[in-house]
């Protein structure tokens, strides 16, 4: 297999339809810096003239946001991605963002960092007409279902266009602390910026291993035999981290499938910008089910939920939606509100997306025990898109600085997995490369 350098990415000028971009090719750059002088050099020159050569695998959006940061840092980036850039969960994903609603946990503190780089970014990238980016309101809603759903009884807390038997709203979020983006569109938007204004270098190819020698990383290896030398590489591979023997014998990860539909209403203007968590109790009875609901500025709204653990196939096109969830998410959407039900919005998209958790919850972000130079950045379960610019942050700063500074990642390192190390120092024994 020849393997070529450049990805095909997508322009983003607006706001479009999630099927609607404008494919281009982007060359490769490659950012090279030589100096003949031989003055001594300070740390900031040094880094200048040769920049840390850093290979980041997996094109989903906390890659990205680790590329983006390395080399607005000045590294060296190559970003490998086996099909295309935010092809999985990253582009199917709600993209809800909230402040302050993992506080008193280990992961408050970086949500309320990545809620806050969010904002930067936006400002910086022109969030709103590039990748959607807005305030909302939230609310929880309690929807039950009957066979004639009586549209236009609602309390008036409850946005006008949720007219079906929605009853005890309740505030979740305001403006300041709940907002959102089109995660497929932000994602790209971050990368097309990576590649044309930092030179970060897109490579489409399997990864196959991590190239290790003396204790530390030399690169990577990728299907076809091409070899990508590297001082340091970042594997952020989702809910795939199961799938190399290097992470897999260290830690578990495993994915969290989740079904997801996007409707497009034929009257999109009448739709305001409230994301809603709903307790759906259906017809038939039993336990309430907890589906997610978030109208976009495209005019389309994404709701979400019916979620269950299963094995995760190699290629992310043969993920599909299991029909039953897709239909209960479609008798949400009738029972929610008028304008969502079947012949008054057009139906954009029926899926499902994997999402990675670990045994503990907690993301893994660090360095790899034993490994210099080699570091991991995966596990975010729904949080992922939330929580991606300050992890590709701290990501920078530990491989260009050595530490962290923008958020403590000491309990999110893959060392505290203790009960897997004598598996992984035995595989660690018997191996040269790492292979997948």
């Amino acid at each position: 297999m020849n393997l070529t350098v450049g990805a095909p990415l997508f322009s983003l000028g607006s706001v479009l339809r999630p099927t609607r971009y404008n494919r281009i090719s982007i060359s490769a750059v490659t950012i090279i810096q030589s100096s003949s002088s031989p003055s001594p050099s300070s740390p900031m020159e040094e880094q200048q003239q040769h920049p840390k050569r850093v290979v980041v695998c997996g094109g989903g959006v906390i890659g990205v946001c680790t590329a983006y940061f390395l080399a607005k840092k000045g590294a060296a980036v190559t970003l490998v991605e086996k099909y295309e850039v935010a092809c999985a969960a990253s582009g199917k994903a709600g993209g809800f963002l909230a402040l302050d609603w993992c506080d008193g946990g280990p992961v408050g503190p970086l949500a309320r960092a990545s809620f806050n780089l969010h904002r930067a970014l936006s400002e910086e990238l022109d969030g709103l007409q590039s990748y959607g980016f807005r305030a909302l309101t939230t609310l929880s809603l309690t929807l039950t279902e009957s066979n004639n759903t009586p549209y236009g009884s609602r309390s008036s807390s409850v946005p006008s266009w949720a007219d079906g038997p929605a009853r005890s709203p309740r505030s979740l979020g305001t403006r300041e602390t709940t907002a959102q983006v089109h995660p497929q569109l932000f994602t790209r938007t971050l990368i097309n910026k990576a590649v044309e204004n930092y030179g970060v270098e897109v490579v489409i190819g399997k990864l196959e291993r991590v190239e290790v020698e003396g204790g530390g990383v030399r690169g990577v290896g990728l299907e076809g035999g091409r070899v990508i030398d590297a001082e340091a590489v970042v594997l952020a591979l989702g809910p795939w981290s199961s799938k190399l023997d290097l992470l897999s014998s260290l830690f578990r990860v495993y994915g969290l499938k989740a079904h997801s539909i996007v409707l497009e209403p034929k009257q999109p203007g009448a739709i305001t910008p409230h994301a809603l968590f709903l307790s759906f109790y259906p017809s038939q009875g039993g336990r309430p089910l907890d589906p997610e609901v978030y109208p976009r500025p495209t005019g389309e709204v994404y709701i979400c939920g019916m979620s269950a653990e299963e094995e995760i196939p190699d290629n992310p096109e043969q993920i599909w939606g299991d029909p039953e969830s897709i239909r209960m998410l479609k008798r949400v959407a009738k029972t929610l509100s008028s304008h969502l039900g079947e012949g008054e919005a057009e139906m954009k998209a029926e899926q499902a997306c994997f999402l990675p958790c670990t045994d503990d919850g907690l993301p893994v972000i660090g360095e790899i025990p034993g490994i210099k130079g080699c570091y991991v950045a995966t596990g975010h379960s729904c949080w992922g898109i939330l929580n991606a610019p300050a992890t590709g942050a701290a990501m920078a700063e530990l491989v260009i600085d050595g530490h962290s500074s923008i958020v403590d990642l000491k309990q999110f390192s893959p060392a505290r997995f203790d009960k897997r190390r004598k598996a992984y120092d035995d595989y660690m024994s018997n191996a040269k490369s790492l292979f997948a």
